[in-house]
Formats: structure tokens, C-alpha cells, sequence
């Protein structure tokens, strides 16, 4: 190594004690994601621009060594300082986000108008280290208030040329859910007026970051990851458009400013994912500050602008995947047509010991005849003879479905006797032949019908023409996705759905189920495919490859379990997956128990781990679910559910109830009730009905919900 090297070495040892005291200084460690990321780059860097790679654990090392002895010896010669220029729109919680940064009031608060009205600079101390922070007054995103803030950001432009910022840190919320880009214009005032570069150093926080999640598109809520990476997707190509740099990528902090936030043992403010939002924001910021100083000693140029060292730091989303494999899943089973035993059913044949009880059939053979009216005699009946009329055809048709459900029962357990006779003809218990043995009845065989005669002339209106076509002998189900809220509103079709059941070998079925989504700004893709193989009548094993999208990665993941009925009425299941996501392999575990407590009751519990990176998280869910006395006829049935994570020394705990119940003849409700132990939760009411008078009662409410809007005054947003 030569003199030149030897001192650029050192300056860069420097750099590196220096980024380590300000890590242990926030309570973190080198090993959490951004930190080695950084730390990794460093060492990079040096060796690109001295030619040759160095001794990264010994140079890690000894910086370990030199900032645990400066930081026990209390030595607050650190010579960092960051300063940071606040910009965002009004009532986000800029002022409030300020306050938490210093931990102090530094800047007062209003939730009903712009507490910032000028530029003005907050300097503070945060661990020994000198923070300056520009804040500006709150920016509008309408198109007609741009020149309002081209005044005020001409002003910040200004005041930068004295105190030019380290980071750039726009603020934005979370809980907004807008899919558009209906800040774009606002973006574009603000790359005009600073220069596309203000962007190359800018960190994204959204505020309000303990919000529940709303509904998704399929009517259930959403989860914290889900949420997180579409309103970031969002933000930052907005930012790239604006910028007219498809590169960048900028990191995205998670604030939540409310007095009544979660903390953890150490006073900290957490998010709902256990993690303290507080460091890991200025840890960024001290990652952007100290890279930089970096970039300009070694004077590299980063290929990427938006990211560190062209990376972004992203923590695996443990709890996501865990909770997707402790998920029941049902074995794929061979239909009849594929050679399968139709008596393999999931019902619980045992449970109808008292099929052959047919008091109620006898009922119904001995039923007088019914007559059903025509809407016209209907309209001639009086309320109380209408009452009577319904209760007696209600009556009759729960009887026919009595008996049609009971003959059901009777030809599985027929089936599954009947195949288990076959399986000892196939072992050769059953091939004694006698004197009184018959020939076996001739087999089916299919007949093709004549074809139609074409008409001499072309005539669409033809039968002959509009209804001729081959029977199609594919299994293949297709399906088109509806997204009523996406972009193509003349259609609301989001996307196609590909569904097939497979007979692999005539013996093991699988199951391929393939969602393909696509609109102006995304392009998703979901694949669930499961083959399965039975071991005797009590056993089968279950292999599965998904595609799921996780943020904006795709994650490929690899699972297998095994099921087995150990007893009657108990079933217990023991499985694993393997995640693949990026350049991050998770392994998980899972054992579940099912236990059937009769007709009407049953249990699932499971527990499971999902581990990566050396980080681990565990969770569990118990499900209780009881059915109606005479299910399926009667549709009445509860759900509850308690569900247990822990990740990151943080425990979340959830329950959720479910209950679908009939209001009267032809209508139903469905009710569901989440909470958890963040003070959040969430409540959906459902009615469906076959009236449609009714239908068309309820389709007013969110027109006159919506005349309502319009003659009431807009509510001004809170910003804690």
C-alpha cells in the first residue's frame, strides 16, 4: 500500500468510526440492515478506488474496537452535524414530525390550519449530534395553487444558499388513499424551483404510520406491508416523473407523532411492526450524510442516484410470510371422471350416523299436495295469508333439501364402501368365484348424435348456426378479475384468472390456480399450484410452488406439509416453506391440529416460525367455528378467531369474529369484527337479498351519502 492509499485508508477509517459511534449512539448495531449495508459500501468503494478489494473484517473490526473505546471514554468530539430541509403539504405533520425528531417541542402544532407560516431554521442537539433543520411552510397540491408555491419555495431557495441541506426530507401520509398522481403537479413546482437534484438526497416520510389498514379490493383489510409498499410505490414514481429520473429510489421512513403511540421498553415510539421509527429515520439520514462524505473523498459517482450506494434497505416481512403458511389448506383430491373415489370427501361421514332416521322424509312423502302461486294470486292475499303461504312453502323446500342432503350422505358412505370392497378385490380377498356368480353388466358406451343440417344460406339468427359448437373437454376454468376502483372504469376488469385440477399419473391430483393483473401502473402476478398423494385412508402429503407478490419483489416460495388422522375425529398437520425474495431465503415451520366436537363445533390451532437473516418471528392462531343445527341447510355460521406474533421483541395479539346469519326470508348478514392490541380495529357489516326492491333501496344510499358531501363544508385534516 502506498503513502496515498495509506492516508486515503485512514480517512476512510475515520469515516467508518465516525458512522459507527452515531449507530451505537441510537441504541442500533452494525448488524441491522441499513448499518452493514453502509458499512459494506465503505469497504466497496475503497477497493474500487484503490484497484484491489481490502480486508473488510479486519478493517470492521478495528473501527468496532476504536468506537466502543470512544464511546465509553464519553468523548463528544464527533464532528458530525446533519442539516435537513423539511417540505411537504399542509396538515401532514411536518411541525409535529420536527417535535419528535429533538423529542421536544421545538415548533408549535395546529390540526386546523398551516402552523408554519415562514422559512425559519430549528437547530437542536439529538445524542451529541448537532441537528439543523429548515422548516417550510406547508405546500398545496392543487393545480391553481402553484403559484403560491413557487413564492414559497423561491424562498426556500433562497434560504438554502445560506444553510444548503444535507437531506431532504418530504413528508407525506400514509393513511391517504389516493392511487393516482394527483401530486404530480406539486412535484414538478418543486424540481422546477429547487432543481431535479434536490431529489437525489430526499428521504420519504409517511406520517400516520398506526393507522388501521383499510379494505382492499377484496372487501378484506389490508395488510401493514401491503399498504406500505403501494402508497410508497405511489409516492416514488410520482418523485420519478417529477424528476424525469427513472432511477431513483428513494428510502422510505415511517412516522407516527401521536401522543397516544405505542412505546417499547426502552420510551421509544414503535409502528405497528415492532420497530422504533424514531432511529431508524435518523439512521437514514445519517446514512445519506455519511455516504455522501464518502462519494466526494474516493470521487465516485453513484451509478444510481435515490439510493445508498445503490441499495435500498428493506427488512424481510417475517410476520407476512409466517402468517401465510399457517394458513389451512385442503389437499387436492381426484374427481370421479379422474378416476378418483368419490366417498374421499372432507365431510365427516361419521358425524351422519343418523342418516338412515328418515322421519323427516316421511314427513315429506306424506305432505298434502302444494300448489305455488302466481305473482298475480299473491298480489290478492291478504298480509296475514301471505305470512302463512310463505311460512308453508319455507317449510316444504327445508324439508326437500332435508332429504336431498340425507341421500347425498347415503351415496358417499355407499361410495366409500364400495371402494374399499374394490380395494380388497385389487389385494384378492374377493376373487372366490361361485355357482351363483353373474356376468358383470355391460359397460356404457357413447353414442355420438347425428349433426344438425346446415341451411343451403348463412343466416345468424339460426339456431343451427348460434348454437353449434364442440363440447370442450378442457378442465380449465378462466375467469375474469374485477376491480371495480381501477383505472378502467367503462369495464372494471383488472385482469384474467386461470384455474385447472390435474390428474398427474391418473393417481396424484394438483390443483394450478394463475391470477395475472395489470393496469396503467402495475403489473402483478399470483400462482398457488399444490400436488398432493394419499397414504392409506388415514395420511396424505401436500407439495406446493407460489408466486406471490411481496411489495414490489416477487417471492417464490417452496412448501410441503403432511396430514394425518390420528384418532376419530382429530387431524394434525406438520409442514415447512421455503421463501425465496431478492437475495433473502426464509425457512419456516408449522403444526396444526384440527379437532371436530360434533356436528356443529370445531378447533384449529397452529403455531409456527419464520426465520432469515438471523431474525425470527412467531406466531400462532386458534379458530373456533360453529355451525348451524341443521348445516348446510341452514346457512347460520361463527367464526372467532385469536391470532398471537412476535417479532422483534414485540408481541401483537388479534382477534377477529365472523358471523353470517339469515334477517328474514331472502336476505342475509354477515358481520366482522377485528381488534387488536394496538387500539385499532375494525368493524364490516354485509346484507345480501334477493328482493330487488331492496337492492335498488340500498344502491341510493351512497348517492344521497354523496349529495350529502357536496352541500356539507370539507373538514380540515388533523396532523398530530
Amino acid at each position: 500500500m502506498t503513502e496515498e492509499e495509506r492516508k486515503l485508508h485512514d480517512k476512510v477509517e475515520l469515516i467508518r468510526v465516525k458512522f459507527l459511534r452515531l449507530v451505537y449512539r441510537l441504541g442500533a448495531t452494525p448488524e441491522e440492515t441499513v448499518a452493514a449495508q453502509v458499512l459494506y459500501r465503505l469497504s466497496l468503494a475503497e477497493g474500487i478506488r484503490h484497484g484491489r478489494q481490502t480486508n473488510r473484517a479486519f478493517s470492521l473490526d478495528n473501527a468496532r474496537r476504536k468506537a466502543l473505546i470512544l464511546e465509553a471514554e464519553g468523548k463528544e468530539d464527533l464532528d458530525f452535524s446533519c442539516n435537513i430541509l423539511v417540505l411537504g403539504k399542509i396538515g401532514v405533520g411536518k411541525s409535529a414530525t420536527i417535535n419528535s425528531i429533538f423529542g421536544e417541542e421545538k415548533t408549535r402544532t395546529d390540526a386546523f390550519s398551516s402552523a408554519t407560516t415562514n422559512v425559519r431554521e430549528i437547530v437542536g442537539d439529538v445524542d451529541g449530534v448537532k441537528i439543523r433543520i429548515i422548516d417550510t411552510p406547508g405546500l398545496r397540491p392543487n393545480v391553481m395553487d402553484q403559484g403560491s408555491n413557487r413564492k414559497v419555495l423561491s424562498a426556500v431557495k433562497k434560504f438554502t444558499k445560506k444553510c444548503p441541506p444535507d437531506i431532504v426530507l418530504y413528508v407525506d401520509r400514509l393513511d391517504s388513499l389516493s392511487r393516482d398522481l394527483n401530486d404530480l403537479p406539486l412535484l414538478k413546482t418543486i424540481t422546477a424551483v429547487l432543481g431535479s437534484s434536490i431529489w437525489f438526497n430526499a428521504i420519504v416520510a409517511l406520517t400516520h404510520a398506526a393507522s388501521a389498514p383499510p379494505e382492499g379490493l377484496n372487501g378484506a383489510p389490508m395488510t401493514y406491508e401491503v399498504l406500505m409498499a403501494q402508497r410508497s410505490h405511489i409516492i416514488q414514481q410520482s418523485i420519478r416523473q417529477a424528476a424525469g429520473d427513472m432511477r431513483l429510489m428513494n428510502p422510505v421512513a415511517l412516522v407516527e407523532n401521536h401522543p397516544s403511540c405505542r412505546r417499547n421498553r426502552e420510551g421509544q415510539k414503535v409502528l405497528p411492526n415492532g420497530q422504533s421509527w424514531r432511529h431508524q429515520m435518523l439512521l437514514l439520514c445519517y446514512s445519506s450524510k455519511i455516504l455522501s462524505e464518502a462519494n466526494s473523498l474516493l470521487k465516485l459517482q453513484d451509478p444510481n442516484s435515490g439510493k445508498l450506494f445503490g441499495f435500498r434497505f428493506r427488512s424481510p416481512p417475517l410476520p407476512f410470510l409466517l402468517s401465510s403458511l399457517l394458513q389451512s389448506r385442503a389437499h387436492p383430491k381426484l374427481s370421479a371422471e379422474q378416476g378418483g373415489n368419490e366417498g374421499d370427501s372432507d365431510i365427516e361421514l361419521d358425524d351422519y350416523s343418523d342418516v338412515e332416521q328418515d322421519d323427516d322424509e316421511e314427513e315429506y312423502d306424506q305432505l298434502p299436495p302444494f300448489k305455488p302461486l302466481t305473482k298475480s294470486q299473491l298480489m290478492r292475499l291478504t298480509k296475514e295469508q301471505k305470512n302463512a303461504y310463505f311460512d308453508e312453502y319455507d317449510y316444504r323446500v327445508k324439508l326437500l333439501q332435508k332429504k336431498q342432503w340425507k341421500d347425498e350422505i347415503r351415496r358417499l358412505k355407499e361410495m366409500k364402501k364400495r371402494g374399499k370392497t374394490d380395494l380388497d378385490d385389487d389385494y384378492g380377498y374377493a376373487n372366490i368365484t361361485g355357482d351363483n356368480d353373474q356376468d358383470p353388466p355391460p359397460e356404457n358406451v357413447s353414442v355420438p348424435l347425428p349433426d344438425m343440417v346446415l341451411p343451403p344460406s348463412f343466416d345468424c339468427d339460426n339456431p343451427t348456426y348460434r348454437y353449434r359448437f364442440l363440447e370442450p373437454t378442457s378442465t380449465v376454468l378462466a375467469r375474469p378479475v374485477l376491480d371495480a376502483h381501477g383505472w378502467d372504469h367503462d369495464c372494471g376488469y383488472d385482469g384474467v384468472s386461470v384455474e385447472e385440477t390435474l390428474a398427474i399419473l391418473n393417481r396424484f391430483p394438483a390443483n394450478v390456480a394463475v391470477q395475472v393483473t395489470k393496469d396503467k401502473k402495475e403489473f402483478s402476478i399470483h400462482l398457488d399450484s399444490s400436488i398432493a398423494a394419499k397414504h392409506g385412508d388415514n395420511a396424505s402429503s401436500l407439495a406446493g410452488f407460489d408466486i406471490q407478490t411481496v411489495g414490489r419483489q416477487l417471492a417464490y416460495i417452496l412448501r410441503g406439509e403432511t396430514k394425518i388422522k390420528n384418532i376419530k375425529k382429530n387431524k394434525t398437520t406438520g409442514g415447512f416453506s421455503v421463501t425465496f425474495l431478492g437475495d433473502i431465503v426464509a425457512t419456516g415451520l408449522k403444526v396444526e391440529d384440527q379437532l371436530s366436537l360434533g356436528k356443529r363445533l370445531s378447533l384449529v390451532a397452529s403455531t409456527g416460525m419464520m426465520k432469515a437473516q438471523g431474525d425470527t418471528a412467531y406466531g400462532a392462531n386458534l379458530e373456533a367455528r360453529l355451525k348451524d343445527k341443521d348445516y348446510p341447510i341452514g346457512q347460520s355460521l361463527s367464526t372467532l378467531g385469536l391470532s398471537l406474533m412476535k417479532w422483534r421483541r414485540d408481541l401483537a395479539l388479534g382477534a377477529n369474529l365472523q358471523s353470517q346469519f339469515p334477517i328474514g326470508r331472502g336476505s342475509k348478514m354477515a358481520v366482522r369484527l377485528g381488534l387488536n392490541n394496538k387500539l385499532s380495529g375494525q368493524i364490516t357489516i354485509r346484507t345480501s337479498t334477493s328482493e330487488q326492491v331492496q337492492i335498488a333501496l340500498l344502491g341510493l344510499v351512497p348517492v344521497a351519502a354523496s349529495i350529502y358531501r357536496s352541500f356539507r363544508p370539507s373538514e380540515p385534516s388533523f396532523a398530530y
